[in-house]
């Protein structure tokens, strides 16, 4: 009870807090009387003995630093080393050397000097090691099996070790004791610290701090441990080096170390300082990342303007450089001048991975930033000033003549530009050279260039004279993508196949594979905008047979399906690979491209061919999904989105109604995204006519002895000539049986009729064929795998496998690695020897291999 709150009753408590008091007096004297004699500890065991951890206790403590801690157990591992070298257990002696090399690189990261102790021990253990290799050599009995192993990689790592450490040692074997002297000088004895009575944190706000020197009172700005932190030139690099030991460690405030670096930045005197606090702002504006999935757009401009006064730093002054350098060794504390080291200056830091890490924080704002508002199209601005960054990096690096890094920078640059429009092209360009003039000098510019087809050229062949397979794989990948964008589909067709990108392109990572599948799409719409509606058919067929359009142009997540599902890091992973919305493929578009040259190539050769059969090995699967769905229709109402329109021409274009099937499909507004609508819509009129007479040719063939060239001329709206030329095609191809008698103008049909014994033998062959192909799959399956290839002719011809198969149907082609269509990473890409085949067919400019013949008899 609190002895305020006293009432009547309370009064033998009172006394007996007295008799207490004096007991305590008592016991004081007690303790002082026999202070004077000195008491030794007995056994803990014996009875009314005193106990070791009460006389530990009075022990005075023991405090020490983390410094001398690390140099204690490097002397620990030292002296193990020794005791295993005594018995030659070279187990023990690996282990703990592996434990010294830890402790030794962590000495680094601190900025402290490599102890004389870790040399001297190098250099016994290579003479003990050679001593042990001679006298195993020249032993009678070898060593146990995992000490010889052993010994062995302590061979290795010691070689490896004595190499990076090989000035240390060569100045200790000359001279150990000018070695020692010359560490102890570097070790500066601490500045001793008062210890408070009670521990307390202590953190003073840059804000109050300069609020209360305007004021005039005393402020000084403590930072972690109480340490003072001078805002001084002379005291930049020391107030630097406070910053960056608390950096990384628990409960550092980063937002306060990078307000900090600001003022640092502030007051730097000297180039040197500059540089090295610029280096240490970026760094800390990439590790503040709150709980946000992608960087805060004003820490990311704020590094971006730093990144840009950097460079600017390096390229002004070029006794200064910026390398890579792990190994390179100087004290953070001493402010170093050109005058004091040969005339150059090297400071550990890495532009390149500012820079990479600068734009990668864009790329993944854009992913999280809703693309349908205004905030996303605010972000997109900011390209324009990260472009101007990525070039002037790219300038700084043509000057240093640093290759790798330059061929980096340059494809960061490309992949900007390789898939926008020549006008954004020319815009981005004319603010880089408003922003920098000298920049156009460069080769590598729109000025110099001449053109945007020039200027990617340039870029392009600086990267394939690269040392980096992948950057020569995304050079030439963008660079077929920008002539397929461009309506080169000659030239970019040519590159591909002179590439062979489709043989390896599994064997890629899940990026490449992505940009490669984005460059196969636009090849194929290239080919559509032209007119070259079989190319078109063959490039996009592959792709939208896997039903995972989105998936494979990294616009949109994998649909989890039949069970499966994907584990938080995978589903992740797919989220960081997407493409920002500004860059996607439009998928209607894409799909009305590859639903219409599908009406024009499959629709003509249902019409050509007798038996269902044969009609549902000939049609590819998204289009004869699409046309049995609307024939089973029983009222189809007007036509509400692409698939609609296209349907209801091709059943049009069926009946032999092309103008109805031409309206439906000029009809469509998704052709308004292409840049030539005008164009697209001409040919795709003209395509609808030509198809319609194959169509008809083929679908009342039967009914006809004779037609006149000039009633198709009509019926079609046709030239007589051209009529006359899709005829005479379709009859050298043997695609029709029938002959041209040009002096009466009309086309003369030739009629067989099958016998019975005809009939059985076509219907035996056609299951003997399908009897083959069942048995290749099952041995394919079985030997895991397959038949490269097979001869793509005509119906009924024989072809011959390319690697020792048996003989197949010339129109059967089996993908041997469908089921490995991914890639090497998951739903990524897909294999292109279809691809490549329907564009190898077309070089010559032969007919598509799948148009089946009317054999006559």
């Amino acid at each position: 009870m609190s002895r305020f709150l006293r009432t009547a009753g309370d009064e033998s408590e009172e006394e007996s807090s007295e008799e207490e008091e004096e007991m305590s007096e008592e016991d004081e004297e007690e303790d002082d009387e026999a202070a004077q004699t000195k008491k030794v500890p007995g056994s803990r065991f014996l009875k009314g003995a005193e106990s070791e951890s009460e006389s530990e206790e009075e022990e005075k403590k023991i405090v020490k630093s983390a410094k001398d801690k690390r140099v204690e157990e490097i002397e620990g591992c030292a002296k193990s080393m020794d005791n295993a070298l005594k018995i030659n257990d070279w187990v023990k002696i690996q282990d703990e050397f592996d434990k010294l090399l830890r402790l030794v690189q962590r000495q680094a990261l601190v900025n402290e000097a490599t102890p004389p102790l870790y040399i001297k021990t190098l250099v016994d253990l290579d003479s003990s090691m050679n001593a042990a290799l001679a006298k195993e050599k020249t032993a009678s009995k070898k060593m146990q099996a995992n000490n010889a192993r052993a010994l062995n990689a302590m061979r290795s790592k010691l070689r490896k070790t004595l190499k990076e450490n090989e000035e240390q040692i060569k100045v200790y074997t000359e001279d150990p004791e000018a070695f020692e002297r010359a560490y102890q000088a570097q070790q500066a004895p601490p500045e001793p610290v008062a210890a408070p009575a009670k521990a307390r944190k202590v953190r003073v706000e840059l804000d109050e701090v300069e609020a209360g020197a305007a004021g005039g009172d005393d402020f000084t700005t403590v930072g972690k441990g109480g340490k003072a932190l001078s805002f001084t030139a002379d005291q930049v690099l020391k107030t630097l080096a406070s910053v960056a030991e608390a950096r990384g460690k628990k409960n550092t405030d980063r937002a306060e170390q990078s307000r900090i670096l600001d003022k640092l930045a502030e007051v730097a005197g000297t180039t040197y300082q500059q540089i090295r606090v610029f280096l240490a702002l970026v760094s800390s504006r990439f590790d503040y990342n709150p709980m946000a999935s992608y960087m805060p757009l004003d820490a990311w401009a704020s590094a971006k303007t730093e990144i840009d006064n950097l460079v600017k730093i390096l390229m002004r002054d070029a006794q200064y450089a910026v390398v890579e350098d792990l190994t390179l060794e100087y004290n953070d504390l001493d402010d170093r001048s050109p005058q004091k080291e040969d005339g150059l200056v090297r400071i550990r830091g890495s532009i390149i991975s500012f820079v990479d890490r600068l734009d990668d924080e864009f790329t993944r704002s854009l992913q999280n930033i809703d693309p349908h508002g205004q905030e996303y199209v605010e972000r997109l601005k900011d390209e324009r000033g990260l472009y101007e960054t990525i070039c002037r990096a790219q300038m700084y690096f043509e000057q240093k003549q640093v290759g790798e890094n330059a061929a980096r920078i340059a494809y960061r640059r490309l992949d900007h530009i390789y898939s926008k429009p020549d006008i954004l092209i020319q815009a981005l360009e004319q603010d880089v050279a408003t922003a920098m003039p000298d920049f156009p000098r460069s080769s590598s510019s729109l000025t110099s260039a001449g053109s945007s087809a020039a200027l990617i050229d340039s870029l392009c062949k600086q990267l394939y004279k690269s040392g980096q397979p992948l950057l020569r794989t995304r050079a030439i990948l963008s660079h077929i993508y920008h002539h397929a964008l461009a309506n080169n589909f000659e030239t970019a067709r040519d590159m591909m196949l002179m590439s062979h990108l489709q043989d390896s392109i599994h064997a890629t990572d899940a990026g490449t594979q992505i940009v490669y599948n984005r460059v196969v799409v636009q090849l194929g719409l290239a080919a559509f905008r032209q007119g070259l509606v079989r190319e078109a058919h063959s490039i996009l067929q592959e792709i939208f047979s896997t039903q995972r359009v989105k998936e494979l142009l990294a616009q949109g997540l994998h649909q989890q399906r039949y069970g499966v599902v994907l584990t938080p890091e995978q589903e992740k992973a797919d989220r960081a690979r997407q493409l920002p919305f500004h860059m996607h493929i439009n998928l209607e578009l894409l799909e009305a491209a590859f639903l219409v040259s599908c009406m024009l190539v499959e629709v003509p050769t249902l019409a050509s061919l007798d038996t269902e059969e044969q009609r549902r090995k000939a049609v590819s699967k998204p289009f004869r999904r699409l046309l049995d769905y609307a024939d089973r229709q029983v009222f189809m109402g007007p036509p509400e989105h692409t698939r609609d329109h296209i349907m209801q021409a091709s059943r049009a274009l069926q009946d032999g109604e092309w103008e109805k099937c031409r309206d439906l499909i000029q009809g469509m507004k998704v052709w308004s995204l292409m840049g030539n609508e005008k164009q697209v819509k001409e040919m795709l009129a003209q395509r609808i006519q030509e198809e319609g007479v194959r169509t008809y040719l083929f679908t009342f063939a039967p009914y006809y002895t004779t037609v006149s060239l000039e009633l198709l001329s009509k019926t079609f709206s046709l030239p007589v000539r051209s009529v006359t030329s899709i005829v005479s095609k379709m009859i050298w191809n043997e695609e029709l049986a029938a002959s041209l008698d040009q002096e009466t103008g009309v086309v003369v049909f030739t009629r067989t009729e099958l016998t019975r014994v005809q009939q059985l033998a076509q219907a035996l062959s056609e299951r003997v064929a399908n009897l083959v192909d069942a048995n290749e799959k099952a041995l394919d399956l079985k030997l895991g795998g397959g038949i490269e290839g097979r001869g793509t002719g005509e119906a009924g011809k024989t072809g011959e496998r390319k690697e020792g198969g048996t003989a197949g149907t010339g129109e059967r082609r089996f993908d041997r690695t469908r089921t490995q269509r991914a890639g090497a990473t998951r739903g990524t890409g897909f294999r292109g020897e279809r691809f490549s085949q329907g564009l190898g067919n077309r070089v010559g400019g032969a007919q598509n291999a799948g148009a089946r013949t009317r054999v006559a008899a």
